[in-house]
């Protein structure tokens, strides 16, 4: 899971975990790792002292399925780690571009690309977002979701709120109270 530490992404590695899936989380820096371990990864990456993520994840075993909300370079390298089989989900493009992904390679090893944007379900299939929701509160009054709060700021702190996100130095959900 690219982006392990953030909002998201400490989310859906307490989820792969409660699933039952070997989580592999890339955060950056030892704080976000720790978190990231504490969320449930079996392995982390630190992507700042990480020089080549393909062949990390690779050494690590690979991935069935990489999440990606982080976009450019590592998911594509992400991508290039995949097993023959495997699934990519790009959920969002927090380095500012989506991946140049090979489709030649989706092609050969029968990778499938999901694009995934869940508030979209809202009008494509909502049944599908009801049901997913209603997954997740299972989860959580299972006490196998344990969402992260890393920050908590008054409205009058917004604009350090997303200081926070756009120097990437927040650990899960940024809250604004009002």
């Amino acid at each position: 899971m690219l982006g392990a530490a953030g909002g998201v992404g400490l989310t859906a590695v307490q989820i792969g975990a409660a699933l039952g899936a070997k989580v592999i989380g890339v955060a950056r820096g030892a704080a976000k790792l720790a978190a990231v371990r504490a969320a449930g990864a079996h392995q982390v990456i630190d992507s700042s002292a990480c020089p080549d993520l393909r062949a990390a994840l690779r050494d690590l075993g690979g991935a069935d399925v990489v999440y990606d909300p982080v976009g450019a370079e590592p998911g594509e390298a992400a991508f290039r780690a995949l097993h023959p089989g495997g699934h990519f989900l790009s959920i969002g493009f927090a380095a500012g571009r989506p991946p140049a992904l090979p489709l030649n390679h989706a092609l050969v090893k029968n990778i499938t690309i999901h694009g995934f944007y869940w508030g979209g379900y809202r009008s494509l299939a909502p049944q599908a977002l009801r049901a997913s929701m209603q997954g997740l509160f299972d989860l959580f009054a299972a006490g196998r979701l344990d969402p992260v709060a890393g920050d908590t700021l008054t409205l009058d702190r917004i604009a350090e709120g997303y200081a926070l996100l756009r120097q990437r130095q927040s650990i899960g959900k940024v809250v604004i109270t009002l």
